[in-house]
């Protein structure tokens, strides 16, 4: 069964794989190995890299983690709101899974080193999607010109093998996915699961398991995840960047998410869309 994706506005560059992780078949996909600007996805590979760490004891999950005054930065997250910002490596970890915390994700890169943390998506296979830079306030000309970049087809593969216990160990797959779920932001493609945005850990509605991470930017809208049901399991990414239109085009662009997202779920639980109402 193949997956029918929606008319897409073509002022839009996409990236966009669905596959079926039992049988690796791909489901849906459009310019699959076309390379986006993924403002946040890129922090999937901190997160893997601080997994890593902890299952070799090289980090300790109790440690605090110093704030570099040099990687200040604010906007996504809650660490810079907060008082009190003496956070473990784990509970920092947790606020990059939760609310892509921009405070949390630099003080995590300070603490593994950029080129560390640059080198993850490599070192599993992967040449055009990882981590590029810290956080900034202002992306300069002289600084990297992204955070983060990717294609559809890598960023679908990397929660397939996330859910497979296959990126590094089975311990370290399982810990990136445990922080992945407790991700807030049900905005785009999982807007239309329809699940609780602040507790989904667990089976939530009709039986679907999500894990995933999102990115925005003025000009990007990244979604990607592993979505298990009742009668599937799938791994999917769906990249949109509109960088140098005249018009801010978020609203087509998670129009169409939402429409991947209702396929998603009638996929994974075996329903039609009239049968998922009731």
């Amino acid at each position: 069964m193949t997956i029918e994706l929606p008319e897409l506005d073509e002022r839009v560059t996409w990236s966009i794989r669905v596959v079926d992780t039992e049988t690796g078949a791909v489901l849906a996909e459009h310019t699959p190995d076309q390379q986006c600007e993924t403002a946040s996805i890129g922090k999937i590979f901190l997160l893997i890299e601080v997994a890593r760490r902890l299952a070799e004891g090289s980090l300790s999950a109790d440690q605090v983690v110093p704030i570099p005054a040099e990687h200040v930065v604010e906007d996504s997250g809650l660490l810079y709101r907060m008082r009190d910002q003496r956070v473990s490596v784990w509970d920092a970890a947790l606020f990059v899974g939760a609310f892509s915390d921009n405070l949390a994700t630099n003080a995590l890169i300070a603490l593994c080193g950029l080129e560390e943390v640059r080198a993850v998506a490599p070192s599993l296979g992967y040449e055009d999607t990882a981590l590029h830079d810290y956080i900034r306030s202002e992306r300069t000309p002289d600084l990297p010109w992204t955070p983060s970049f990717g294609t559809g087809a890598e960023l679908a593969d990397v929660m397939r093998r996330l859910g497979a216990g296959d990126v590094i160990s089975p311990e370290v797959s399982e810990q990136v996915l445990t922080w992945l779920a407790a991700n807030a932001d049900t905005s785009m493609v999982a807007d239309s699961l329809l699940l609780d945005p602040l507790a989904h850990v667990e089976p939530e509605y009709q039986d679907m398991v999500l894990r995933h991470k999102t990115g925005s930017t003025s000009f990007a809208r990244i979604d990607t995840g592993h979505l298990t049901g009742p009668a599937a399991t799938v791994a999917y990414a769906v990249a949109a960047n509109w960088k140098g239109s005249e018009a801010d085009l978020r609203a087509p662009v998670i129009d169409a998410m939402r429409a991947i997202g209702e396929q998603l779920r009638a996929h994974v639980t075996g329903l039609a869309r009239d049968d998922a109402a009731l």
